[in-house]
């Protein structure tokens, strides 16, 4: 990860150069879930994964199955119904995973239009901590990366208004129309 950059400084007249080790062989994946319901404090559900085996062939982001994974513990821990916003990812979008949500009275999504980030509030989740907690920051190694993601990421779970801002800034709602019988 290219460590993003909010301020830099310099002599007067000379342009700041960051300089970066070469480019990691690692790879990491973060899956998240802004999680909403009038009346009650937002949450942010995630799971943050590393790719050991990406270079040998292996997979370079979540499978359908950890998404499927994700699901279930938010649909334990939030113990109601999910009506998921999802964006137009493969993954999202595999038979496999249409059967599963199919297969889930619990479980309806909805797929946003393509190329549309400023319609997915988890897009503004991962614009906060690229300018909080990942800011201004090269890792010298893998671990300290997943631990200031981790921690980033936490402290944003604690701050719902965070979370709710997020929501604000697609200009969606959380009004929805009535479900028909079938």
């Amino acid at each position: 990860m290219t460590p993003p950059t909010s301020r830099t400084w310099s002599r007067r007249g000379s342009t700041p150069v960051i300089r970066v080790r070469g480019r990691s062989q690692r790879r990491f994946s973060i899956a998240a879930l802004c999680c909403y319901k009038p009346g009650e404090r937002s949450r942010l559900i995630y799971r943050p994964k590393r790719h050991a085996d990406h270079k040998n062939a292996g997979r370079r982001s979540f499978a359908w199955t950890e998404y499927r994974d994700l699901l279930i513990a938010a649909h334990q821990q939030l113990g109601g119904p999910i009506v998921l916003v999802w964006d137009n990812l493969n993954v999202h979008k595999d038979r496999r995973m249409r059967d599963f949500i199919d297969a889930h009275d619990w479980l309806t999504a909805c797929h946003l239009p393509a190329y549309a980030p400023d319609l997915n509030p988890v897009e503004g989740i991962w614009s906060v901590l690229r300018r909080t907690s990942q800011a201004n920051t090269a890792f010298t190694d893998p671990n300290q990366l997943i631990r200031r993601l981790r921690h980033g990421l936490r402290q944003i779970q604690y701050r719902s208004d965070i979370i709710d801002g997020c929501l604000a800034a697609t200009g969606l709602t959380l009004t929805t129309p009535r479900l028909q019988p079938q």
